[in-house]
């Protein structure tokens, strides 16, 4: 397996997996992917039913990662994926919630969110590639409240590793940031940047897209722009897939709700690989820019001042990163016409399909949507608990919100849980009148000492923060 760029680099020389899981953007700005999807036959996919979850990562990943000894990947493997680490053997448990709808339980991993599910794995595969390699990596990551945290957690005091995380200043949940800058370890350095998510994503492909600063710095990321992160999360799709259906060829339908476009696009490439997923149902809370899209064709990314804050601050993203993998897809893998298209978002503020003949492959992927507000993860969240004393996340909400509007009692529907409620005490206060349960190792997070650096949205202002940490760590 080699990969390629979404916007043309490397496809004269494709680069294999390890080289790709160290890159982040690729020189011409563009992300990782495959050359092509290694597709299952219905009888390989059948025949991974039952399979306790390390061995199944293994068979899907191992038809991404194929410069890693099979030894060596199945050991990284076992190592990650364990109860100790994520609560139960099932790693990611699937339980009935309503009449045709079914909750895949994500959250169960060290802090809490389905990022976990990767970024552990991630952590694992950098600290072996490093150590093969005798090398070190500097990762700069942006977070909207969850990838940080796990990030962080996944990645302290590995070997050759230093964190430099950027948030939004004061736009996460205090049990997110206290998560994050309650962490002492050497390693890890958290900067709150004056702004919203998007411009701490605005930095990281900015510092990516130095080639020479890159080079010399050791840059890598842990965002979802990581491919690693894809593949690791297509995992699931396929532990949903089988929990609920009893036959080779049963249909399936996925509700996720999405900020980045990450965890559904690894939806989307499951079903590339061939699992029989009929719809991927998108949820977006008020910043609706997919909706939008996969409503009407316009793909336009909002400014700062237009990204609302939301009780599901996760989703508090106006352009997300990982629609330009699914877009090289959806233009038959043309990186031309992946930059002319990124060229217009750039000098117009988006792009409209719908008068194109790309509309009808956007139509054929698979892919419908709806929009949650604050009024509809509340309602949601209190129905749900009522009717079955589950406690939802505002994040899970906003799908379990969508999936209602499209469920078909003719087949399985498998909502993503992306976080537990823990995080977000206020909003289920809001909702049920009372805390949600936490894990006792968190008890007294908030009351912890924090610590982070406050900076303006300002690329060559992290520059310098880098170069001045990198050097004073060993």
């Amino acid at each position: 397996m080699r990969y390629i760029s979404t916007r043309g680099a490397w496809r004269d020389a494709p680069l294999p997996f390890s080289a790709i899981l160290l890159e982040g953007l690729a020189p011409d700005g563009g992300l990782a992917i495959p050359e092509s999807y290694p597709r299952f036959t219905a009888g390989e996919i059948e025949a991974l039913r039952g399979l306790a979850y390390p061995r199944l990562a293994h068979a899907v990943l191992a038809r991404f990662i194929t410069d890693i000894p099979a030894a060596d990947l199945g050991a990284i493997i076992d190592r990650t994926y364990t109860a100790a680490t994520f609560g139960s053997a099932d790693i990611t448990p699937v339980t009935p919630l309503e009449p045709g709808m079914h909750l895949l339980h994500a959250s169960n991993g060290p802090t809490l969110a389905f990022k976990d599910i990767a970024l552990q794995l991630l952590g694992n595969l950098f600290e072996y590639v490093l150590a093969r390699d005798g090398s070190r990596l500097n990762i700069l990551g942006a977070t909207s409240g969850d990838t940080g945290s796990s990030a962080e957690y996944a990645m302290r005091g590995k070997r050759g590793i230093r964190v430099f995380m950027l948030s939004p200043y004061g736009r996460m949940s205090p049990f997110q940031q206290a998560q994050m800058f309650s962490l002492a370890d050497d390693n890890i350095h958290n900067i709150a940047i004056e702004g919203v998510f998007d411009d701490c994503q605005d930095i990281v492909k900015a510092v990516s897209a130095d080639a020479e600063f890159k080079h010399r710095w050791h840059i890598g990321t842990v965002n979802s722009i990581n491919w690693a992160r894809i593949a690791a999360q297509v995992v699931y799709y396929f532990r949903g897939y089988f929990a609920v259906t009893g036959k080779a060829r049963d249909r399936v339908d996925f509700a996720v709700p999405s900020g980045n476009f990450g965890n559904i696009l690894a939806g989307h490439v499951a079903k590339s690989l061939g699992l029989p997923i009929r719809r991927l149902i998108l949820a977006t809370n008020e910043n609706d820019v997919l909706d939008e899209f996969f409503r009407t064709g316009r793909y336009r990314p909002r400014k700062t001042a237009e990204t609302h804050a939301t009780s599901s601050p996760s989703m508090d993203i106006s352009k997300a990163s990982n629609f330009e993998r699914y877009i090289l897809d959806i233009v038959g893998r043309d990186p031309v016409a992946v930059r002319d298209l990124w060229m217009k978002m750039e000098h117009d503020g988006g792009f409209d399909l719908a008068a194109s003949p790309y509309w009808a492959m956007v139509q054929a992927s698979g892919f419908v949507s709806g929009r949650s507000t604050h009024a509809d993860r509340i309602r949601t969240i209190r129905d749900v608990h009522g009717r079955t004393g589950v406690t939802l996340d505002p994040h899970t909400a906003d799908g379990v919100k969508v999936a209602r509007e499209f469920l078909d009692p003719e087949v399985p529907l498998v909502c993503v849980e992306t976080a537990l409620p823990a995080k977000f005490a206020a909003t289920i206060r809001e909702a049920l009148g009372h805390d949600p349960e936490r894990p006792a190792v968190y008890a007294d997070l908030e009351s912890r000492p924090q610590r982070s650096t406050v900076l303006p949205p300002d690329v060559a202002r992290v520059k310098d923060y880098i170069v001045a940490h990198a050097e004073s760590a060993s």
